[in-house]
């Protein structure tokens, strides 16, 4: 009897691509349906005049080996630059100067022993507070359910932390990677993000990221890799329903409705909720409100010269938390085009862009001196309001796995259980997870999903 299937999958971001090519990679007649006119989800690019413009600012570390096999198999692994040893520049708006954290070649976690014993933002006591908890962050167990439950920052208070050393330190990591101040972030979490990230692999947190735009670099470059692998895609088209056959189930769009074996909703979480049955994933309806979202603000600026010397630089002791160079990669020939990411920006998702220019250049200005030199020429927002799924004590509860309680009917997305946090590695992780859903239901029962008109 032959295992191939019929698959259908709901969403074209990061999580649908990785399903629907590892899908048709093992044998599946896939159908991709999105409904934005382009592939990429919440990781993709737009033209201003003549810049290109990520929508956010989007690294990964080189422990994200999901993220990196699915550039492999997108064939463009040559495009993103990936550090040979991690090094941060930190700089802060109250002292000149610049600190860095750096690893060294020792064994994990002593690679990080000398960086932080030297980071210049942290008295000589709070840095050798900060490497006895490092230590101690590394023993927690991050399966534990009630680990999932506690506050990283109640953690770090009954481990001699600082507010200076949660600011300048663990929140510069942490925000950035969960989305959310140590305050309102999962015990489990963070400890995923530092134990996998810093504490378990001497090169584990080396950075990347794109040297072109992301459009380029994901929907693009998915949108060739999955007509050569047979997937049919189909883009502008709102999935409206999907619904239970026997066997199988029904697809619904505008354009009509078509039937499948299996369906793959890789949506985000909201969205997920009102496509998926209630009860298909074992909670409560209102699970994704609960589970909830939290917003990624990025300010833009187009400056008439050069300010930043790095490709990216961390900022302590103001509001501002990553500066990046987007020059190249906007396409901008003079001048320098630096990006403000701005993670957990609830109050800033409201704000006027006037009112965000008068409250973040002051503090570039401090932060990079030699920016209050330059001419602004151009300064923009770009707002993601539910960017990723919040990441506070409690929220494993509210992910799925792969597999709903419903036979042929899948779930991904960074949101799912895949044990990381939004990131685009916990993405395409869930696309793998996905596919491993399909395949194993393909082996355990026969195809043929009855024939629906379109």
């Amino acid at each position: 009897m032959s295992t191939s299937r019929d698959v259908a999958v709901i969403g074209g971001g990061l999580a649908g691509i990785a399903t629907a090519l590892g899908c048709a990679d093992a044998g599946h007649r896939v159908t991709l349906v999105e409904a934005r006119p382009r592939l990429g989800g919440l990781t993709h690019s737009f033209r201003r005049g003549d810049l290109w413009v990520d929508n956010g600012q989007h690294v990964f570390l080189r422990c994200c080996t999901s993220y990196l096999r699915l550039l492999e198999r997108l064939g463009v692994r040559d495009l993103v630059e990936l550090q040979p040893r991690l090094d941060v520049p930190v700089r802060s708006e109250k002292r000149p100067g610049l600190g860095r954290l750096r690893r060294s070649s020792l064994p994990a976690p002593l690679h990080l022993g000398w960086s932080l014993l030297r980071y210049r933002w942290l008295s000589p006591v709070e840095r050798l507070r900060a490497a006895t908890a490092v230590l101690a962050l590394g023993r927690v167990d991050r399966t534990a359910p009630d680990v999932d439950e506690q506050s990283f920052g109640g953690w770090l208070r009954e481990h001699g932390q600082s507010e200076r050393a949660v600011d300048a330190l663990w929140d510069l990591i942490g925000v950035a990677t969960l989305n959310a101040h140590a305050a309102d972030a999962s015990l489990a979490l963070a400890a995923t993000v530092f134990q996998i990230g810093l504490l378990e692999r001497t090169d584990a947190a080396d950075i990347g990221w794109s040297r072109v735009p992301l459009q380029r670099l994901h929907g693009d470059a998915a949108m060739t890799a999955l007509t050569a692998a047979g997937v049919e895609v189909r883009t502008s088209q709102k999935v409206s329903g999907v619904v239970a056959l026997e066997p199988g189930w029904q697809v619904t769009t505008e354009a009509g409705s078509s039937a499948y074996d299996d369906v793959v909703v890789a949506t985000a979480a909201g969205a997920a909720e009102a496509l998926l049955p209630p009860g298909a994933i074992g909670v409560d309806p209102g699970w994704s409100e609960r589970l909830g979202s939290s917003p990624i603000v990025n300010a833009h600026l187009v400056l008439d010269r050069k300010v930043l010397d790095h490709p990216f630089v961390a900022a302590a002791d103001g509001p501002l938390q990553w500066v990046f160079d987007r020059t190249d990669q906007a396409g901008l020939r003079t001048g320098q085009y630096l990006a403000l990411s701005l993670s957990a920006a609830e109050d800033l998702l409201g704000v006027p862009v006037s009112d965000l220019r008068d409250l973040l250049v002051p503090h570039l200005h401090r932060l990079i001196p030699e920016s209050s030199r330059a001419t602004i020429e151009e300064f923009f927002v770009t707002r993601e309001p539910h960017a990723t799924f919040r990441s506070a004590p409690g929220s494993q509860r509210w992910r799925s796995p792969a597999a709903t309680g419903l036979g042929g009917l899948h779930v991904a997305g960074a949101w799912t259980e895949t044990g990381w946090p939004a990131t685009m590695e916990g993405a395409v992780r869930s696309g793998e997870a996905a596919t491993a859903s399909v395949n194993r239901r393909a082996v355990l029962e026969p195809a043929g999903p009855a024939e629906v008109a379109s």
